[in-house]
């Protein structure tokens, strides 16, 4: 049983996405935490903050661990957090005399935080390339059927006649600004986590920057001050997120609605009715729609997860992990069926 519809059984070929949700898979996070201690210790080495041999015996260890899920699950019951428990079983895995040189200077959230904008690394270029897949979609379409006339409608109501190339124009443009600001932040936004007990790296003492600019350097992502409170950069990320999906919820209500009144748009592969046997319904649309406000209810729960009391919250950080991997995945699946939707017309308008 599942209480999530991204990976129901049934309700996740709706709106699902496998391939971004596998991002966000225990065994991802897992290797991404995994990748940051390596990092961590790759980078200390070279500081000389640890013994040199240090590094590639954890690293050796890590690429051959395989933990013990069900202590993951107990101690994060406990510990409210899963890292110290992995600490503990990793540490065991590399034994004596360097197990006491992983995880040195680090917290729980510098781990779990980096682990996270790894992914991310990943996740925004698939995003991106899908953005782009609609955008030049929009164009095909335009150039298609672009001088055809379609009615233009205020406030529902009939207006004056328009192109298909003006309501393809509102559809394109705004997805265009935001795979611009998508690819600003993942240039600029993907910072690593890393600021010890409290943000100070007080283990690290002098060495504590260059540590950082090293472990960023590591694992691809911005050498940043630590940001264990600010979270801003999530909240950036998770506006961007239901730009896209608002912008695609737009689409897909304008296609229910013109497809509704007939002879505006023709659909291939529509949905049936189980009472109703000649019917297709414009499915891929509605989902678009749907999508669209279940990001946009997120968005404040991303505002309550901002509010992190002094250094360090536990409860706004976990209620950022039950929505944001939800966001990424329903913006994947907005994605995914704006191609299908696409590609299912087969005219818009009239010549």
């Amino acid at each position: 049983m599942t209480v999530a519809p991204f990976d129901h059984p049934y309700l996740s070929g709706l709106v699902g996405d496998e391939e971004v949700a596998s991002f966000f898979s225990a065994a991802a996070e897992l290797e991404a935490m995994l990748a940051f201690e390596v990092a961590l210790a790759k980078a200390e080495a070279v500081a000389g903050v640890i013994p040199a041999d240090a590094a590639p015996a954890i690293a050796r260890a890590a690429h051959r661990f395989s933990p013990d899920v069900a202590s993951l699950r107990t101690a994060t019951a406990r510990d409210g957090v899963v890292v110290p428990d992995l600490v503990r079983q990793l540490r065991a895995a590399v034994g004596e005399p360097h197990a006491r040189h992983l995880h040195f200077g680090a917290t729980s959230q510098d781990v779990i935080d980096s682990g996270l904008m790894l992914r991310l690394s990943r996740v925004l270029p698939l995003l991106e390339e899908r953005l782009d897949g609609l955008i030049g979609g929009l164009a095909a379409l335009a150039a298609t059927f672009g001088t055809h006339s379609l009615m233009g409608r205020t406030r529902m109501q009939p207006a004056i006649p328009i192109t298909v190339a003006d309501r393809l124009d509102s559809w394109r443009q705004p997805l265009e600004r935001v795979a611009e600001r998508l690819e600003i932040f993942a240039l600029e936004g993907l910072a690593v986590q890393f600021g010890g007990a409290a943000g100070t790296l007080e283990k690290l003492g002098d060495k504590a920057a260059a540590v950082r600019a090293a472990l960023a350097d590591e694992l691809g992502l911005v050498d940043t001050p630590q940001w264990h409170s600010q979270r801003d950069r999530i909240g950036e990320l998770a506006g961007l997120l239901a730009a896209i999906t608002g912008s695609l919820g737009k689409i897909g209500q304008d296609i229910v609605l013109m497809a509704d009144r007939g002879g505006e748009i023709m659909l291939t592969g529509g949905g049936g009715s189980s009472a109703m046997p000649h019917k297709q319904n414009p499915v891929a649309a509605e989902a678009l729609v749907t999508l669209a406000r279940f990001n946009a209810a997120q968005l404040g729960g991303i505002a309550q997860a901002a509010v992190h009391e002094q250094e360090r919250s536990g409860a706004a950080w976990t209620l950022e992990w039950l929505i944001l991997p939800q966001m990424v995945v329903a913006c994947g699946a907005a994605l995914r069926l704006g191609g299908e939707l696409f590609a299912a017309i087969r005219q818009i308008g009239t010549e």
